[in-house]
């Protein structure tokens, strides 16, 4: 395959880490957030070696294949062009890129300090290194702050504008604390747009129709059940995505404190609907017969790792707008140039996230009180309480979730007039 500018500028992301190649170990990385990276792929003293060659569009076709032959002559040389990489890296650390700073800001502190670090690296990756990599970090300006906000503004994400703020100004915090930067470019930007408080809550009937349309659109099993979960579970999209058979205890799921947002253990009682969607928990050798643990159980494709939560959130948002092609498999473009989609949601967007806020609120339609649904979605007590109530409310918990599953099959049955009595059960363990 011969790369060419129409082709690179038209390549798509899929929902997880791809990398075409050109030939010869040259290539392009496209990551689910849409960030395309050149690469040059090689070995050195038997060792694979993987080249960041830079982001497209910051660095063009052109410019990427220049600095593959660079590469590629000094491997033919005897030379290791990421070792040498290295030491131009330290070299500009009195004067880093754009580029270098994301790098750093991401290793040396979001990775150690936020659980979220994953999402700050794919929107600097997609928002800021493609305009400004290429740029020394104490060259940024208050206007291209805002200049680069006003862009996503202009686009349509607002509340996007306002999370690339949050993540540029934190990383440029950062330098300025580390004494890579004498000063911050963010200093009195405001945000761009006022912060919406999400409330989005799907109704009866939209619930009856996305439970039923998922099985048609174009989403994987595993995203299909993740879901799926998230609703009957009620819990967080990235805890349910990460979720291992070693934290399952027959009804019963743990998860670990350093998995949970709050970093507090949290037991989350499982219904036969909810199992039913986990499946089984060992895996079974097809040469040997072995019975093994099956470990992460929404995992990324040829891997032993759960896949990634923006995986998801992508999903839908690529199914409420799904591009339609004609019979050659060519996309089809409005009048005004936008492509032909169609909504295979048939209902208007929402997030995952939305799914867990619709059972919260269903629990309090069917009377449950809000510290047993607080309970069920692990959010933190607060004052007095946190300090003397010690309950655990696994009694509660267990009869919320059994409770809402109850209703929620009247929903998808399409029987939701049917009377739901919450049911005194002894919880399990």
């Amino acid at each position: 395959m011969k790369f060419s500018d129409k082709y690179i500028d038209n390549l798509k992301p899929q929902g997880k880490i791809v990398d075409i190649r050109e030939g010869e170990g040259f290539g392009i990385r496209v990551t689910p957030g849409g960030v395309k990276t050149w690469f040059y792929i090689y070995r050195f003293e038997g060792k694979r070696r993987f080249l960041n060659l830079g982001h497209y569009p910051a660095v063009s076709l052109a410019d990427a294949r220049i600095k593959y032959r660079s590469a590629l002559k000094l491997v033919e040389a005897g030379k290791d062009p990421l070792s040498l990489a290295g030491e131009e890296r330290e070299e500009r650390r009195k004067a880093p890129t754009v580029a270098d700073l994301v790098d750093e800001y991401i290793e040396k502190h979001a990775k150690n300090n936020k659980k979220s670090w994953a999402e700050d690296k794919r929107c600097l990756e997609k928002e800021v290194l493609p305009l400004w990599g290429a740029r020394k970090a104490k060259d940024i300006t208050k206007r291209d702050v805002v200049l680069l906000l006003e862009g996503i503004v202009k686009r349509g994400s607002p509340v996007m504008a306002n999370n690339t703020l949050e993540k540029v100004r934190k990383m440029f915090n950062f330098a300025v604390e580390r004494d890579i930067l004498e000063h911050t470019p963010c200093y009195g930007v405001k945000k761009p747009t006022k912060k919406e408080h999400k409330d989005r809550v799907l109704t009866a009937t939209e619930v009856n129709i996305v439970w039923n349309s998922i099985e048609t659109a174009g989403i994987s099993d595993e995203i299909r059940r993740v879901l799926k979960l998230i609703l009957v579970t009620a819990q967080r999209p990235g805890e349910v995505v990460g979720m291992h058979s070693s934290e399952i205890d027959g009804h019963w799921w743990t998860i670990p404190a350093d998995r949970a947002k709050n970093g507090k253990t949290h037991r989350v009682y499982l219904t036969d609907m909810a199992l039913d969607l986990i499946g089984s928990l060992t895996v079974t050798n097809d040469n040997t017969g072995e019975i093994t643990p099956k470990g992460y159980l929404f995992k990324m494709p040829h891997c032993d790792k759960p896949m990634e939560s923006n995986a998801i959130a992508y999903a839908i948002r690529r199914n409420l707008a799904w591009e339609l092609k004609d019979e050659n498999g060519k996309m089809l473009f409005n009048e005004d140039g936008t492509p032909v989609t169609q909504n295979r949601m048939m209902v208007a967007k929402f997030t995952p996230h939305d799914f867990r806020r619709t059972a919260a609120t269903g629990m309090g339609e069917l009377r449950f009180p809000d510290e047993v649904i607080d309970a069920v979605l692990n959010h933190v007590k607060k004052g007095v309480v946190a300090i003397y109530n010690r309950h655990g409310y696994d009694l509660e918990k267990q009869q919320a979730l059994e409770t809402w599953e109850r209703r929620l099959k009247s929903v998808i049955s399409g029987t939701e007039g049917a009377k739901v009595i919450p049911m005194n059960r002894i919880a399990a363990g």
